[in-house]
């Protein structure tokens, strides 16, 4: 354990929003301070607890308390994170959030805390004002996608329309990123539906956390994002603390047996490897046209894919003939997989990700090719980013009359950073390479863990 004596020891507590994405990455940086000697309690649901268990590095300093997840409407019996239900249902998760707050304050008014990391429950500043701690909003992703929406959020009950999301905000850092108009009716929806109690979208609840929180907490670098957290940090006029790429620790577990088998039949680099999260379950057109984009390519492809809407099963979605034509070389699997392990096998040479932020960290780190197919609100910016501006990856094509990919675009995506005579995979392999020797360079996570620890202590005694 690496700890500065010579600091003041913190007492954090963490509660983040139930979904897996953010669970995981608020608990590395729980780690992170665990590991030097800091006080640390994560709130939890009880059976995801022990889901994440084995990720609890620092016991003796980490320690997890149990929220249970109050009955909902609606939400089916013994649901606790986004995983659990359908898309669809994740406000109702939001609104048993928002139900645990009593408990929280409960919790808080015991553990007396120096600073609580949250995102969603946007009324943990109110609680910080009354106790005495302080409230650090912490964003699990890169800041580029909150940066691009935040000055619609400074402004307390505007919603900016999809025409105003179409090009970024003036004096934002970069005027290549912008949304396609099916992505920029997606984003400007999150500003009509109501996600949890009391009435308030998702997008009003981020406007209040943005505007009532201490602090911003961020997973990213100075060499990365410097731009988009001055950015930020001038809208908000509160500081942007950075807590480093914060690397997945490699997991202590072995790849099963049966992927680790099947992969090893393959040449290195010669695997694609396709996922699109826990919770993205696609239409049936953009799912067949995905695996068949898959099979296109020629080569071999594991792909962990939730079935398509309204299917039970991944088998009765697949194309006609397509299992039998692929047999020799594709596996598509409709449950959980060990993503790190995966990525992290020489036979896998491509990664196509939906960029989730835990999906992104993972590729960053990995000596895949990446391939981008944003399916969400908080993916758009996230993959143009990594496309246009760090050029790592290449983004899926999509028609511009109706946003959606072809089998045809998933093939050159794939071919584009696959094949050694490609001048645009040239380019991105010597980018993707060049970020992932600096987010790997020994002592950076370290130097960038001690300097916002430092922040912290300085945000509580000021």
């Amino acid at each position: 354990m690496s700890q500065n004596k010579d600091t003041q020891i913190l007492n954090v507590a963490f509660y983040p929003w139930f979904a897996l994405g953010h669970l995981t990455s608020f608990l590395r940086l729980a780690n992170k301070l665990a590991e030097r000697g800091h006080k640390v309690s994560y709130f939890i649901p009880p059976k995801t607890r022990s889901k994440l268990a084995s990720h609890n590095h620092y016991p003796t300093h980490l320690t997890f308390i149990p929220i249970p997840v109050p009955p909902v409407e609606g939400l089916p019996p013994g649901a606790e994170t986004t995983n659990d239900v359908p898309a669809s249902s994740g406000p109702l998760i939001m609104n048993a959030m928002d139900m645990t707050r009593d408990t929280i304050e409960t919790h808080l008014v015991r553990l007396k805390p120096d600073i609580v990391f949250y995102d969603f429950t946007c009324w943990m500043p109110e609680l910080a004002r009354k106790h005495g701690f302080k409230a650090i909003h912490y964003i699990t992703a890169y800041i580029a996608r909150y940066a691009y929406l935040a000055p619609y959020k400074k402004i307390p009950g505007y919603h900016p329309n999809a025409n105003d999301l179409l090009t970024p905000p003036p004096e934002f850092p970069s005027q290549s990123i912008r949304m396609l108009p099916q992505e920029a009716e997606i984003m400007a929806g999150a500003g009509k539906t109501p996600f949890g109690l009391g009435g308030l979208t998702l997008a009003e609840r981020l406007g209040v956390s943005f505007r009532e929180c201490d602090a911003f907490g961020v997973k990213t670098c100075t060499e990365m994002e410097g731009e988009y957290c001055k950015f930020f940090e001038k809208i908000f006029g509160k500081p942007v603390l950075l807590a480093g790429p914060m690397v997945p620790k490699t997991p202590s577990s072995k790849l099963d047996k049966y992927f680790d088998d099947w992969l090893n039949s393959f040449g290195n680099a010669s695997v694609i490897y396709c996922a699109l999260g826990s919770e993205c379950a696609l239409k049936l057109n953009q799912f067949q046209e995905l695996v068949l984009g898959l099979e296109l390519t020629g080569r071999p492809f594991l792909a962990a894919l939730k079935p398509p809407m309204n299917y039970q099963t991944i088998e009765s979605a697949l194309p006609e003939g397509f299992a039998e034509r692929t047999k020799s070389r594709g596996l598509i699997h409709g449950g959980w997989v060990q993503q790190q392990l995966i990525v992290q096998h020489p036979s896998v040479g491509c990664f196509i990700t939906h960029c989730g932020a835990g999906s992104l960290s993972e590729a960053m780190v990995s000596e895949c090719q990446v391939v981008l197919m944003p399916q969400a609100i908080d993916q758009f910016i996230s993959a143009r980013m990594m496309s246009l501006e760090w050029k790592v990856g290449v983004e899926v094509e999509k028609r511009k009359n109706d946003g959606l990919f072809t089998k045809e675009a998933v093939h050159k995506a794939v071919s584009l950073v696959m094949e050694e005579d490609s001048e645009v995979g040239r380019d991105v392999r010597a980018n993707h390479a060049k970020w992932r020797e600096f987010i790997l360079t020994e002592g950076l996570e370290d130097s960038y863990i001690s300097s916002f620890i430092m922040s912290l202590q300085q945000l509580i005694g000021s």
